[in-house]
């Protein structure tokens, strides 16, 4: 039997460790040194990556080689040709875009989900499709279909169709663009967030409590997607406020055709657009990430009761 019996090892105490080998005493366990160091320089490395840039670009738009420092390349925008206009038609073009997207593939999801799981790879192929057609392709096919349809259809109530979405004032043929091109991040995000929740057991739960369909999905579905649907409208509102090329080629001037055509021109105020609409779009994305974050006092959302003492 004693030579069954397992030993335990031997085990060298450091200096000092007998004097706290005492019965009852909390034994220290040595932690090795996280490496801050090795964090610390990825991180600066990664910001100055980013920010040397940015300092350049202010550094040249104030900076003017034997006349100072001055500010004229900002204090000009709000007075130059075309900045409100077109700030202002890229975000409605961003707005309804969101908006479209996200009707779209909200509720086909929410559908695939609970009636035909099977569908979802068809579905998801559907979505993807974008990241392999190059926007160049897209834009030429728009351009063929914009160009056939008053040559077939002049005759016909879609003609006016036709003119109504290429309106210079609010192209909503950009949004049709813009919703495809942003389909495969809407999807990615919406079906992260369909994953995490448990969809047919709150619709069930819902329905059985006498909820009508638009009260579930209300109510119900888009609380808990919450973060998901922020996410969507984060990367289609930075998607819209960077794309060029569909506008470009489709002869709209949204804001960053407007950049690009006045960069020969004034070069200062050009660099200097361009800082202001990467503050523009921090600032929305920020608004949107904490509007996704955001618990308090939002339907579905669990509370708290506070005991009184």
């Amino acid at each position: 039997m004693a030579a069954m019996t397992p030993t335990a090892p031997d085990v060298t105490p450091e200096p000092g460790a007998r004097a706290a080998a005492r019965p009852g005493a909390p034994v220290r366990t040595r932690r090795r040194p996280r490496p801050r160091l090795w964090r610390g320089l990825v991180l600066g490395l990664g910001g100055a990556y980013f920010l040397v840039p940015l300092i350049a670009s202010f550094v040249f738009t104030v900076h003017t080689p034997g006349q100072g420092v001055s500010f004229e390349a900002y204090t000009a925008l709000l007075s130059a040709d075309g900045f409100t206009e077109s700030l202002l038609l890229s975000l409605g073009l961003a707005a309804a875009t969101i908006a479209l997207a996200l009707l779209l593939a909200v509720p086909a999801l929410v559908a695939v989900r609970l009636g035909a799981p099977r569908l979802r790879p068809v579905v998801e192929v559907m979505c993807m499709l974008p990241l392999v057609v190059p926007p160049i392709a897209l834009v030429t096919g728009i351009s063929t279909v914009l160009r056939w349809g008053p040559d077939h259809l002049s005759r016909t109530p879609l003609y006016q169709t036709f003119l109504a979405v290429q309106n210079e004032d609010f192209p909503f043929v950009l949004v049709l663009a813009y919703t495809v091109m942003a389909l495969p991040f809407v999807y990615r995000s919406l079906d992260a967030g369909l994953r995490a929740v448990d969809v047919p057991t709150l619709v069930e739960a819902a329905r059985n409590c006498g909820a009508s369909w638009a009260h579930v999905m209300l109510r119900v579905i888009l609380p808990n997607l919450r973060s998901s649907l922020a996410g969507a409208a984060f990367l289609t509102l930075a998607l819209v406020l960077g794309e060029f090329t569909l506008a470009s080629i489709l002869g709209f001037r949204p804001f960053a055709v407007w950049i690009v055509s006045i960069s020969g021109a004034q070069a200062r105020m050009s660099v200097a657009v361009s800082l202001l609409s990467l503050l523009i779009t921090w600032l929305l994305l920020l608004v949107l990430s904490r509007a996704g974050t955001a618990q308090a006092g939002t339907p579905g959302a669990p509370r708290t009761s506070r005991k009184e003492s």
